[in-house]
């Protein structure tokens, strides 16, 4: 049981690195909107009553899917930059122009929340003026969708719960948004960045090849939950002697690893531990022994729980589909996510250093008006003033969307 318990993380973020770079994390994202789009394709479908509704549902969903990759993107990155790092690029132009820097990463879930809230609402009600396949105005005009924004939300609300449960699985991949240490040795290790910090050499000539990992069952863990494993460092082939690499070991990769608090614990100026062996081709590797710290893979956990969310949301609308009462599906969506979010947070690392000195960090802080909002729409939903259930009046017929 003791194999069994905890696992060692060390995926590359990066599925291909030439000639364009395509992570994990992009290749989820993707794919939640693609999957999301077709589920949407199956919902508006199945409501459409006529052929011609069939296909206006189709030219909707398409323009659905741009406003909502739109919100989702420029929203979570808002959100970041506002929520948690404004010092960092409002307090100069330079600042500013480095917002939508993407290598510098960085998204909300709260601010992508808040953006798709506002792009439905605007979507539901207006449309671009469009003359001949060309813009003739530069603002929006009235439209009739034939559903209003409780019910666009409602269905929206369905896959935007699959596609965080797809971010968050990228989270996990990127080995980004980890958990606290569990105090035991069940959890994950997350090696990703002892792989990386390893693998960098200022100088660029670089000395290790490979690091790879395996657990030590030799030894226990020790009172802190922390447990044994082995770090193996594959140099790379070159004309090292036996005493340059115990140098390097005994002063350079022994500082690294006891800078590696979050992740190791490896005492500072600890005379390392480790077995240094010739290879048959000539290379040297280097087995380590050390205790890393298992955490809780929180990602996976809100993963999970928003996948389940997605099935819920889904089958309350199986059961009614277009007569599901307008508004409910986004209050309970609102209610039960961001509940979740907050308990989680609990067991998450603070992702910036202000968090450390609050009550609340800021995801919980900004979950608490999401839930409230959400109890307000589900009582807006029991007095029946989120619109009426059903068709109310046909779509604008022939008009772009």
């Amino acid at each position: 049981m003791y194999v069994l318990s905890y696992i060692i993380w060390n995926l590359d973020p990066e599925i291909i690195d030439k000639p364009l770079a395509i992570r994990w994390y992009g290749l989820l994202f993707a794919l939640g909107f693609l999957i999301s789009q077709q589920i949407l394709f199956y919902i508006f479908k199945k409501e459409a009553g006529t052929e011609l509704q069939k296909r206006k549902a189709e030219k909707m969903v398409e323009s659905l899917t741009v406003y909502m990759i739109l919100a989702t993107v420029i929203g979570a990155r808002l959100g970041h930059v506002i929520f948690y790092q404004p010092e960092d690029y409002f307090t100069s132009w330079e600042g500013i122009l480095r917002i939508f820097n993407i290598r510098e990463g960085g998204l909300a879930s709260h601010g992508a929340a808040i953006a798709i809230i506002l792009v439905i609402w605007l979507f539901s009600k207006y449309r671009f003026n469009v003359k001949e396949g060309q813009p003739s105005k530069l603002f929006f005009i009235r439209a009739n969708r034939g559903y209003n924004f409780f019910q666009i939300i409602d269905r929206i609300v369905i896959v935007v719960a699959l596609t965080g449960a797809l971010i968050r699985t990228g989270n996990f991949a990127n080995s980004e948004i980890i958990g606290k240490p569990t105090g035991s040795d069940y959890g994950v290790v997350f090696a990703r960045e002892v792989t990386e910090y390893l693998l960098y050499d200022a100088t660029g000539a670089g000395w290790i090849d490979d690091v790879y990992y395996r657990k030590n069952t030799e030894a226990k863990p020790d009172e802190h939950g922390h447990v044994p494993i082995y770090i193996y460092l594959q140099f790379k082939k070159r004309r090292f002697n036996e005493a340059d690499l115990r140098a390097y070991l005994d002063n350079g990769v022994n500082i690294k690893l006891s800078r590696l608090k979050d992740h190791l614990d490896e005492p500072v100026l600890h005379n390392l531990d480790y077995v240094l062996v010739e290879e048959s081709d000539g290379t040297y590797v280097a087995r380590i022994a050390t205790y890393a710290i298992p955490r809780h893979p929180a990602q996976l956990y809100e993963a999970g729980t928003t996948f389940l969310l997605f099935l819920l949301l889904f089958f309350i609308w199986s059961r009614k589909k277009r007569d599901t009462p307008p508004g409910s599906l986004f209050g309970i969506f609102l209610v039960l996510l961001f509940t979740l979010r907050f308990i989680h947070e609990f067991i998450k690392e603070n992702q910036v250093p202000f968090e450390d000195n609050m009550v609340l960090n800021m995801g919980q802080w900004l979950s608490i008006p999401m839930v409230l909002l959400g109890i307000v729409v589900l009582y807006l939903v029991a007095k029946g003033k989120t619109g009426a259930i059903g068709v109310d009046d046909p779509p604008d017929e022939g008009k772009p969307y």
